[in-house]
């Protein structure tokens, strides 16, 4: 492999309702685990991993938020300097996914550029308990012109390349030029047969490395 070019610091949020499985989500996508039992998200915590893409060192900071309504001054704070958006929502809750549009006005009034936003169906594996179809799905992503997944963080199906999709995207557009403002979330007409094209993954290969540990004090300055 031929010599890294240099090292991006991308900065993730997760953002969805309580209980959709934001923080299952992201620790798997950090360590690879998945905990049955887990605790609501207490304001804010965070997980980082390093890999290798498109031959650049890129440590990607996930910020995972808490979905309750308390927490919505605190979570607020956190998207200066995000360039990402997991927005969540869990298949076997229908409330969660209604309250799409809330998060979307939510990001709209609270970052001052565009972000990256992806929208990932969670819980896939709770199937029998379905309250949200795919094609519901599509349609939310499509409205918002925004790309959409389903995944399982306790299988972990699509997990990965959720977030490498993101990633891919953010650093697409940090590499170019492209400096034309435009609407984030621009509705778009786009035929029921050409929905499935919105749920794609990386391609580029990918190398993983040892997570990194980093100093709290360090990154709480939020955003650089």
């Amino acid at each position: 492999m031929s010599r890294l070019v240099y090292e991006q610091k991308l900065k993730f949020l997760t953002l969805g309702d309580t209980a959709v499985g934001k923080t299952s989500l992201v620790l798997r996508f950090s360590d690879d685990e998945f905990e049955k039992n887990i605790l609501p998200t207490i304001g804010i915590d965070f997980k980082v991993r390093t890999l290798i893409f498109q031959e650049k060192r890129v440590r990607i900071q996930v910020w995972d938020t808490a979905g309750q309504e308390k927490f919505k001054n605190i979570t607020s704070a956190y998207y200066r300097g995000a360039q990402g958006i997991i927005l969540t929502y869990s298949v076997s809750n229908r409330k969660s996914y209604e309250h799409v549009d809330y998060w979307i006005k939510n990001i709209e009034n609270c970052s001052d550029c565009e972000i990256e936003t992806i929208l990932v169906a969670n819980k896939t594996d709770l199937e029998k308990q379905r309250e949200v179809s795919k094609e519901e799905g599509l349609k939310l992503a499509n409205k918002y012109s925004i790309p959409y997944i389903e995944t399982s963080a306790k299988s972990g199906k699509n997990v990965e390349e959720a977030f490498l999709k993101l990633a891919k995207k953010v650093l697409s557009k940090k590499n170019s030029n492209f400096t034309k403002k435009k609407s984030r979330f621009k509705s778009t007409s786009v035929s029921t047969s050409s929905l499935d094209s919105m749920i794609t993954t990386p391609t580029t290969p990918v190398i993983i490395e040892e997570n990194e540990k980093i100093d709290e004090r360090e990154e709480n300055k939020c955003c650089n």
